[in-house]
């Protein structure tokens, strides 16, 4: 690897590359040979947004690269990139969270709602209407028995039961390999936005069939799945969404 060839009065021993913050190397390579550092701040900026950092962090590790190489304040196009590295790679996290549940893989249910809003949006340009040319499926896992949440064992039942959900989704997505948003309604619920077509009974039988195949044999009750019809306005269907995830 090339040796940084530093600028006059720019302080680069060992002693400070020791001492430079986490993720922040190729900035203070840039900041002693007089390079252009945006680009490295940007990434550094993403970097410690990856690692769970806050901003104030992420700029303070900037001055200190900085105090350390140059013995000067940020300039203030690298804080602009810092901070825009950090905040383009926190939004790209905030949205993902919101769009998918990261335990199961599912929609959310915010993007549930949004995709229902779509459609009811869409009345105002199509011939038919939301209530008669599409529908809710809705799969619940089995019933369990009362848990005592003193259990020690209760965070490997939340985990499993999570795992048996994202099973679930999975068999929808088999059954409903199309277009249609797959979401979560709950611990033990899914939904699905479908097409009201010839097919929707048939498809329903079907996941109704790979459900039962996710019991687990050591309980009782049985897993379900039914067709809900959606209103005839978009808030209603709002209230129904929020109705479905509460029971």
């Amino acid at each position: 690897m090339p040796t940084t060839e530093p600028e006059a009065g720019v302080r680069w021993t060992d002693q400070v590359r020791s001492g430079l913050p986490p993720r922040f190397d190729a900035v203070a390579e840039a900041l002693a040979s007089g390079s252009a550092s945006e680009e490295p701040c940007s990434v550094a900026g993403t970097q410690m947004a990856k690692d769970g950092a806050g901003l104030d962090e992420t700029l303070d590790a900037l001055a200190e690269t900085y105090r350390l190489v140059r013995g000067t304040e940020p300039a203030y196009r690298d804080v602009r990139a810092v901070a825009q590295g950090w905040s383009d790679a926190t939004l790209a996290y905030l949205h993902q969270m919101a769009c998918e549940d990261p335990m199961t893989g599912l929609a959310s249910l915010a993007h549930v709602r949004t995709r229902l809003s779509e459609l009811y949006r869409g009345e105002l340009r199509g011939p038919g209407r939301v209530r008669d040319t599409h529908a809710l499926v809705v799969a619940e896992l089995p019933m369990e028995g009362h848990e005592d949440p003193a259990d020690p064992f209760q965070a490997k039942h939340v985990l499993t039961r999570a795992m048996r959900l994202s099973d679930l989704g999975e068999a929808a997505r088999t059954v409903f390999a199309g277009t249609e948003t797959i979401g979560r309604l709950g611990p033990d619920r899914i939904v699905v936005v479908v097409e009201r077509d010839d097919r929707l009974g048939q498809r329903v039988a079907l996941l109704r069939r790979m459900a039962r195949t996710l019991q687990d044999p050591g309980r009782g009750g049985s897993a379900r799945v039914w067709i809900e019809g959606l209103p005839g306005t978009d808030s209603v269907a709002a209230l129904l969404l929020d109705e479905l995830a509460r029971c």
